[in-house]
C-alpha cells in the first residue's frame, strides 16, 4: 500500500469513524428516501467486534470486514472521506480486503451497494466483482456482488 497500512479501529477513534461515514454518505441523501444503512450502524459495537479497519490519523477512510459462512468475507462498508476521495485510498482498502481474504483462507469476497449508488458499479466491476443478485432488504434496493479469490501460487 502506498499510504498508511490499515489498522483496527479503537473506541477512542469512534467519533472519527462516524465522521468519515457521515461525510462519505451525505451525497446520497438527496437520492434516497432515507439515509443509507451505513449511517445507522452501531460503530462502537463493530469496533468491539474487530470489524472496522481504518487508515490515517485523523481517520481518512475505513473498511468493514465481516467473516460469513462458507469461507466468505463480506465487505460490509467502504468509506473514504470526501477530502481524499479520488486519491486511490478506496482501491487500497479493497486490495487490503482481498489480502485479508487470501491470508485467512476465504475463497470469496462479497459486497452489496444500493441501486442509487450507480457510480460504485463500474468501480467494483473494474476490481473484479460480478453482480450476482438484486434484492430488496430492509427497505433498501441492493445490488449484491462477489469476487472469487484465487490462492497465490506456492
Amino acid at each position: 500500500m502506498r499510504g498508511d497500512c490499515p489498522r483496527l479501529a479503537t473506541l477512542e477513534e469512534l467519533s472519527e469513524v462516524e465522521e468519515v461515514v457521515t461525510a462519505s454518505y451525505e451525497k446520497y441523501l438527496s437520492r434516497m428516501d432515507r439515509p443509507p444503512a451505513p449511517m445507522y450502524r452501531d460503530y462502537a459495537k463493530a469496533i468491539e467486534m474487530r470489524e472496522i479497519w481504518i487508515v490515517g490519523s485523523p481517520v481518512k477512510g475505513l473498511i468493514s470486514l465481516i467473516p460469513q459462512c462458507e469461507a466468505v468475507l463480506l465487505i460490509e462498508n467502504v468509506a473514504v472521506h470526501p477530502l481524499v476521495q479520488g486519491s486511490g485510498l478506496g482501491r487500497e482498502l479493497m486490495e487490503f480486503a482481498e489480502l485479508q481474504a487470501r491470508d485467512h483462507g476465504f475463497n470469496r469476497l462479497v459486497l452489496y451497494t444500493n441501486e442509487v449508488m450507480t457510480e460504485n458499479l463500474p468501480i467494483y466491476a473494474h476490481l473484479g466483482f460480478s453482480e450476482v443478485a438484486r434484492l430488496t432488504e430492509d427497505g433498501y434496493r441492493r445490488i449484491h456482488m462477489e469476487k472469487v479469490i484465487v490462492s497465490a501460487p506456492s
